[in-house]
């Protein structure tokens, strides 16, 4: 009984000392609190303005343009298609119904370089074999009537002394015509059409494949320049066609200027199609069909700053804002408003005053510190 008590002791002893607390070693003291972030770190401020050290900005290649309040056009933003130059490029439709038969060079591939002149395809023309029969016997015909024309021209030739020299010519026209009728029926039984590329530039497209059936008109190749095209835009506004100052639209992050032609006469769609012309190698990015926006600057002015497009964020409350360099690591979010300038840049005429530093790239970096 005495030994059970002992025991019984002695494990309660036991168990009250697993309950005492731990302590770890020293330099193994992880502390019950979270982590706190680091000090030198791109940090979202309780203001809404971001920290962000040097050597992050630099890291991040954030850069900044110094705005400059001034008179800018006022804008609209118009739907438009790239639509090809009527004088620097065309389409290669066959005349005649026929099989398609590989040029010189082949079969062109699509951008491909072409010469004005260039022979692109053959065309095989086709016929119903009864007219390939009735072809081929009156070119039978033809040739017996051309050998007799000879035979009696050479007979004649011989009895040159005693016969008219009306008799000799007549038949040396006879057999003359006879040539040229069978050259001309030989020629239309194994003719082929040769498809020519109408200007100088590259192929848009290509229709067609060697040995493909194509009838009369069908549209098997599209050659284009591409450093001259048109854009149509729709203007739902009949008065803006007198009211144009200028126009441009954004190949890339690139800005092209367009040049205004005209405007229809009749409506399409209950709007009206301005046609521009742009120029440049920066059209290389745009294919025929293709949808653009075009800008066009109007006479009217408004007062603002230009901005790069690509310095536009949206905040939380899906608000437009840029972030404002106001201190050497610390940009602050501004809310803007803004209208179309070029495409490239926007017009904000709410929100910054002249001489604000404005980060432009590296924009989207800043807004997704948190």
């Amino acid at each position: 009984m005495k030994r059970t008590l002992i025991a019984t002791s002695a494990g309660l002893l036991i168990a009250l000392a697993s309950l005492t607390s731990v302590h770890a070693g020293e330099g193994h003291d992880h502390g019950g609190g979270p982590a706190t972030p680091s000090a030198n770190g791109p940090q979202r401020q309780p203001d809404g303005s971001v920290f962000l050290p040097k050597p992050a900005q630099r890291q991040l290649g954030v850069r900044t343009v110094v705005t400059e309040a001034t008179e800018l056009p006022r804008t609209l933003e118009l739907s438009a298609k790239v639509m090809m130059d009527p004088n620097a490029g065309g389409k290669v439709q066959a005349l005649n119904a026929g099989r398609i038969e590989p040029g010189p060079r082949g079969l062109p591939n699509p951008g491909q370089a072409v010469r004005k002149g260039e022979v692109l395809a053959y065309v095989a023309s086709s016929a119903a074999p009864i007219e390939r029969s009735n072809q081929a016997a009156q070119l039978a015909e033809l040739r017996a009537a051309k050998t007799l024309a000879d035979k009696r021209l050479a007979r004649l030739q011989e009895l040159a002394d005693t016969v008219p020299r009306k008799e000799i010519e007549a038949t040396e026209s006879e057999a003359a015509s006879l040539s040229a009728r069978i050259a001309a029926v030989g020629g239309g039984l194994s003719s082929r059409e040769a498809l020519l590329a109408p200007v100088s530039g590259v192929i848009a497209s290509a229709n067609v494949v060697a040995g493909q059936v194509v009838d009369a008109r069908e549209l098997v190749f599209e050659v284009v320049d591409p450093s001259r095209l048109r854009i149509e835009a729709l203007a739902f506004d009949a008065t803006i066609a007198s009211n144009i100052g200028g126009a441009s639209m954004a190949a890339g992050d690139q800005r092209v200027p367009l040049t205004f032609i005209g405007a229809s006469r009749s409506l399409r769609e209950q709007a009206l199609p301005l046609t521009f012309r742009a120029q440049g190698a920066s059209l290389d990015q745009l294919a025929v069909g293709q949808p653009v926006r075009v800008y066009v600057q109007t006479k009217a002015k408004v007062k603002g700053i230009a901005v790069p497009v690509v310095a536009l964020m949206k905040n939380p409350a899906n608000q437009t804002v840029v972030w404002v360099k106001t201190a050497p690591e610390r940009f602050e979010p501004r809310t803007v408003t803004t209208e179309p300038l070029d495409g490239v840049n926007v017009a904000v005429t709410s929100g910054l005053t002249s001489g604000d530093r404005v980060a432009t790239q590296g924009a989207t970096l800043i807004n997704q510190v948190r």
